[in-house]
């Protein structure tokens, strides 16, 4: 079936695949993500498509939604993320079942009991704040920062796996008590109009959240399916390098979320985590990331010299649209569309690698579920998700329908700001999820 055939948007296939349904699961509950979907979505699909003891792929982890419900169902879980972080906080919860719930229960009264003695004798911290770490403004106050350098004294002296847990407790709720938020994207407090942070009850929160965990984990332990998988496993490097790492056609069903043609900046927006977590030392090492992203992004797209789609992408209309954004706003340089054209170029060259990854790893008959968002770039209406159905259309791929679960979402951002849009020309933001088999 051609794409265009497959456009029936059966609404009652899935459910709203928004992230947010995750804040209050055990588990999923544990790491804050600004992206991602939500793993009611992860669960229908895998009650639907995975028959059996089957290999889940998500080439696009993030914080390991997918890679948690297909582990709880008792299949076996691979994953790659390229940050850090998120790579970290994926393992952590696919090892919550190893980690002794009573046992995190002791060690958070004893976290209490030696951070109210290095309180009340105001002992110097062991621990130092990331050297290579800068922002504009003190990112902790001197109190703050002060019961942070305590507790990671207290985190570094505990084993594996529990010391994990406590770390990842501490990254998913730094920025809470510094002087920065989201607004979506990380920035000074005092730019939006709220305080800087004096001081925080630093001990108290984490030992609240250890504990939330330590409930999980019971959970997670008695919840999960005992099957014959192998162990789960997540990849800290890109899909696009690692994919031959898996046994060719071996996979069974593919659930994914990239990048979305957003501009969105996953890594720079984790620089506090990267830094206190030790992933990163220096600038440098974000350049290496940002190498490895899905796409590029505008900021370096911008400079550019003309970047051409791949030959292979033999659309006519992914070809004139991405040409009609270039055309766009000349006047404005490198604020203009000849930038954001380089950038969504790049981004479609990249989903055809995705596609031919994809090809590698899954069974023929196999399914791939790909959720992605359309976008608006210089006021020019981009069906990010059809263009993507014809892209693997063009590389075996069958496309099985295009599912519009979520028909509005919110992306401000792109709609509306004066560096990206234009006039949307009423066009909307949506989701879809891509349904595809492999040949």
């Amino acid at each position: 079936m051609s794409v265009q055939g497959a456009l029936q948007f059966d609404e009652i296939s899935f459910r709203d695949p928004a992230f947010t349904s995750n804040r209050d699961a055990p588990v999923h509950r544990w790491v804050p993500w600004i992206a991602g979907y939500s793993k009611h979505f992860v669960a229908d699909a895998i009650a639907r498509y995975a028959k059996g003891h089957s290999v889940v792929l998500d080439p696009f982890a993030g914080v390991g939604t997918t890679l948690i419900e297909v582990d709880l169902a008792g299949h076996e879980a691979i994953g790659f993320e390229i940050n850090p972080y998120a790579a970290f906080a994926s393992q952590t919860k696919l090892n919550a079942h190893r980690v002794n719930p009573d046992r995190l229960r002791r060690t958070v009264q004893s976290f209490g009991v030696f951070m109210r003695g290095a309180l009340r004798e105001n002992s110097t911290p062991r621990s130092q704040p990331p050297q290579g770490f800068r922002t504009r403004s003190p990112f902790y106050s001197p109190k703050v920062q002060h019961k942070v350098l305590l507790a990671l004294d207290f985190i570094n002296e505990q084993d594996v796996p529990v010391a994990d847990v406590f770390r990842l407790a501490f990254a998913a709720s730094m920025v809470e008590y510094s002087n920065y938020s989201y607004e979506p994207s990380l920035g000074r407090k005092v730019t939006v109009g709220r305080p800087e942070v004096d001081d925080f009850p630093v001990m108290e929160l984490l030992a609240k959240r250890v504990s939330e965990m330590a409930d999980d984990v019971a959970w997670y332990r008695h919840t999960r399916v005992l099957g014959k998988r192998r162990g789960s496993r997540v990849f800290e490097e890109s899909f696009f390098d690692g994919y031959q790492e898996i046994e060719e056609q071996s996979v069974d069903l593919l659930i994914t979320s990239p990048p979305y043609l957003n501009n969105y900046h996953y890594n720079r927006n984790t620089r506090p985590h990267l830094y206190w977590l030790g992933y990163c030392r220096s600038p440098q090492d974000f350049r290496r990331l940002e190498k490895l992203n899905f796409g590029t992004y505008w900021q370096n797209a911008r400079d550019q010299a003309r970047i051409e789609l791949d030959p292979s992408i033999e659309d006519s209309e992914i070809r004139q649209t991405i040409e009609s954004v270039r055309q766009m706003n000349p006047e404005k340089g490198i604020y203009g569309g000849s930038g954001w054209a380089n950038y969504a170029a790049q981004y479609f060259n990249d989903c055809l690698r995705f596609v031919k990854g994809a090809e590698w790893c899954l069974r023929p008959g196999a399914t791939a579920l790909i959720v992605i968002g359309n976008s608006i770039l210089q006021g020019v209406p981009i069906p990010t998700d059809q263009f993507l159905a014809r892209i693997a259309e063009l590389s075996g791929f069958q496309v099985v329908d295009i599912h519009i679960p979520r028909e509005a979402r919110v992306g401000n951002s792109i709609v509306n700001s004066s560096v990206r849009a234009g006039s949307s020309n009423g066009h909307g933001l949506y989701e879809a999820v891509v349904e595809l088999r492999r040949v």
